[in-house]
């Protein structure tokens, strides 16, 4: 991705099992349990299509973010409404797409220093090459290159 940070996807294999086995966990009371993980469910902006999409859940300043580099992330370039299945339940929500390079490095930055590395490369999905939390600068490159962050806030 950037200098100290690349992504850290698990195989493609991987997740044709493990995406539709969190898409069902979550839904049932395991969901409750397995707070640091969502499913944000949305109708794709070209396809029409209704999409379900498990990721890891991030808490900033009262705030859910999702964190990402996907490229669904365009779906809500324009916000867009969502249902998000977080905690045992769904909700009606906005998401809002954060890609401006300095606004996603100060999310990115702060979430995974509150984290620490390790807890933060697993949950984000992300690999530091010297297992330490990358500056702000660093999270500006990758977030040059691509990464960056839906905030997910209640529909009103």
């Amino acid at each position: 991705m950037a200098g100290n940070i690349d992504a850290a996807h698990p195989p493609p294999a991987l997740l044709k099992v493990v995406n539709p086995t969190l898409r069902f966990a979550l839904r049932t009371p395991l969901g409750a349990v397995l707070k640091q993980f969502m499913v944000v469910s949305f109708t794709g902006r070209k396809t029409g299509r209704r999409y379900s999409v498990p990721v890891s859940a991030h808490h900033l300043d009262g705030e859910l973010y999702a964190i990402l580099e996907a490229g669904w992330k365009h779906n809500f370039g324009d916000g867009a409404p969502a249902d998000v299945l977080h905690n045992g339940r769904t909700t009606h929500m906005h998401g809002q797409l954060i890609n401006d390079p300095e606004a996603v490095a100060d999310i990115v930055h702060r979430v995974a220093t509150s984290y620490g590395a390790k807890k933060a490369q697993q949950m984000m999905g992300l690999k530091f090459r010297d297992n330490n939390v990358p500056s702000k600068d660093e999270f500006v490159a990758a977030a040059r290159q691509g990464l960056a962050a839906i905030r997910l806030t209640p529909a009103t």
